[in-house]
């Protein structure tokens, strides 16, 4: 079942088409204008030939041999040249399409990755704007490009001899029944070899992402193995081996045509109805007449894989929405949260994780979120900074739905720490984009004490950092910004003696400050700065009220039930 919050891959957006109609916008033309005269240019060496066998060597005038080659050869280097042109234009197309899309595609992973890390369409979107990049110039492009001028080569064959012209459109035709058999045969394949390619390419990523832990578990063998699996579905033989037949038939058809045209002209030339010259230019309009049919299916799987990414990055695109136009801008928020009756289906489940929660948050004030593993707190954060829209229920800042306040906005206001520590490549000082947040979150004595200080590079090799170390730098992350709201997820995990002091220090400084602080958290009792707890059971609220108050029914009595609370408006 397809997820709603996700766009309807029946529907395709129209802002592919409308990037890709932007980005070709003045550069078509040019291509028109390059690929007529390039055609043009290439009955250059026929007629050459023609002269050559029917003029020269008749008259046995070398003047006229040496004007002739002079010329085939001026017109030559203008072929060279307005062919390279014709191609740099193209790839310059191709540019500006990546340009054009990538924002808006980066964009659309981030929105499809926070639902679903697992999407595979924001796992292959980067690779698939490459594909359409590198199509904008591939040689397939041009042979189509071409392929409007295979008439005017075939009608010049006739103008030689009606019987070359049969030939030759004879040859096309098989030509072009080996371009449909190869659509037909190699499209599903190539379709299920792209799945099993991306498939292999996560694999790989994961791999080498836990190598350490595969290794110390002895699992790295039984990874190999999946991997290798998976990188055997991505290469079928059978359609390879199909491809390559379909290729050299096309190959043979043009080479057998080129031939029977050479002997039918030698049969007219005997019979005196076409000069030996005509034959050998015949000849050669030929093969430059199927040129573009036999590249065309020797390049086949190419036009399938850009089709393809086509596809795949108009159904990741969002749908193009009206413009609302201007909107009031709100205050700044206070801090002040208030969820109200909301309900949370994670994506891709059918069942929600959160039932019917309901508290309120006020500035100054630290609330506490515990209960057992999979009881929903992870996901209530989540919720709360935008990451899983909730079906029901409502999320408010300061009296105000979330959807009031533009993305941007929302990034400054919420200083959110995950369950998991992620740090990118970059120095300190770029993860944390400020220093003023290091001070906030009592990281900066140990930021200082690292090899370059704010500017050790996180990526260095033979530089770990420890749990505790990236977790400092990541709460000084969530701090950037000078947040009114807090969602902190574990930020005690991986602490040593010295990170919690600092955390306690952190919290209570923020608190004096009138900010919000959400704290999920297994061991409540490591966090003295929190006000109130709120405990959840399978997805509803269980107990709810002053902290020390929840930590003794929790020691001392069991939950009555979902809903039971100690007081109302807990924090």
């Amino acid at each position: 079942m397809p997820d709603p919050r996700l766009p309807d891959p029946s529907e395709p957006s129209p802002t592919l088409n409308r990037t890709a109609r932007t980005a070709a916008l003045g550069l078509t033309a040019p291509v028109m204008v390059f690929g007529c005269a390039v055609n043009l240019l290439l009955f250059a060496g026929p007629l050459y030939m023609l002269q050559v066998h029917d003029r020269v060597l008749a008259s046995r005038s070398e003047p006229t041999l040496l004007v002739l080659s002079l010329l085939v050869l001026g017109l030559t280097l203008c072929l060279g040249l307005l062919d390279f042109a014709r191609l740099r234009v193209m790839t310059v197309a191709g540019a500006r399409l990546h340009a054009a899309l990538e924002p808006a595609v980066l964009a659309a992973c981030l929105q499809r990755a926070a639902l679903d890390p697992r999407d595979p369409l924001a796992a292959t979107a980067p690779q698939d704007l490459d594909t359409l990049r590198g199509f904008a110039g591939s040689p397939l492009l041009l042979a189509l490009t071409d392929l409007p001028w295979v008439p005017l080569f075939l009608a010049a064959l006739c103008l030689f001899h009606p019987w070359l012209g049969l030939a030759a459109l004879a040859g096309a035709a098989a030509l072009a029944a080996l371009a449909l058999l190869a659509r037909a045969s190699l499209g599903p394949a190539l379709a299920r070899t792209a799945a099993s390619a991306a498939r292999a390419e996560r694999l790989a990523t994961t791999t080498r992402a836990e190598a350490g832990t595969l290794n110390a578990l002895g699992m790295a063998p039984a990874a190999c193995a999946l991997w290798h699996h998976a990188r055997t579905g991505a290469q079928d033989d059978a359609a390879t081996a199909r491809a390559t037949a379909l290729a050299a038939a096309a190959r043979t058809v043009r080479l057998l045509l080129q031939a029977l045209v050479i002997g039918l002209g030698a049969l007219l030339v005997l019979r005196d109805q076409m000069s030996a010259g005509a034959m050998v230019a015949a000849a050669i309009l030929a093969g430059r007449a199927l040129a573009p049919i036999d590249t065309a299916i020797a390049q086949w799987p190419a036009a399938d894989r850009a089709l393809a990414a086509w596809r795949r990055i108009a159904t990741l695109l969002p749908p193009a929405t009206r413009d609302p136009g201007p909107t009031t801008p709100l205050p700044r928020p206070q801090g002040s949260l208030e969820v109200a009756g909301l309900t949370l289906i994670p994506p891709g489940a059918t069942s929600p994780v959160l039932h019917d929660i309901t508290f309120h948050l006020a500035p100054g004030r630290a609330l506490g979120v515990i209960g057992a593993s999979g009881a929903g707190k992870s996901a209530l954060a989540r919720a709360i900074v935008g990451h899983w829209p909730a079906p029901r229920g409502s999320i408010r800042l300061d009296g105000a739905n979330l959807d009031q306040f533009p993305a941007p906005t929302l990034g400054s206001i919420f200083g959110y720490l995950p369950q998991t520590t992620c740090l990118f490549d970059g120095t300190v000082a770029q993860n944390i984009a400020r220093l003023a947040a290091a001070h906030a979150a009592a990281a900066h004595e140990m930021i200082l004490r690292l090899p370059r200080g704010y500017d050790t590079p996180l990526a260095a090799p033979g530089l770990p950092l420890s749990g505790g170390q990236a977790r400092r730098i990541a709460l000084a992350r969530a701090l950037y910004g000078d947040p009114a709201l807090l969602i902190l997820d574990e930020p005690e995990a991986h602490l040593d003696a010295e990170g919690a002091t600092a955390l306690g220090q952190t919290l209570a400084a923020l608190k004096a400050q009138g900010r919000a602080i959400l704290v999920i958290s297994h061991r409540p009792l490591a966090i003295a700065a929190l006000d109130h707890l709120l405990v959840l059971d399978a997805g509803r609220v269980a107990l709810r009220g002053p902290r020390d108050l929840v930590l003794r029914r929790l020691l001392h009595t069991t939950p009555k039930a979902p809903g039971d609370h100690l007081a109302e408006g807990a924090a």
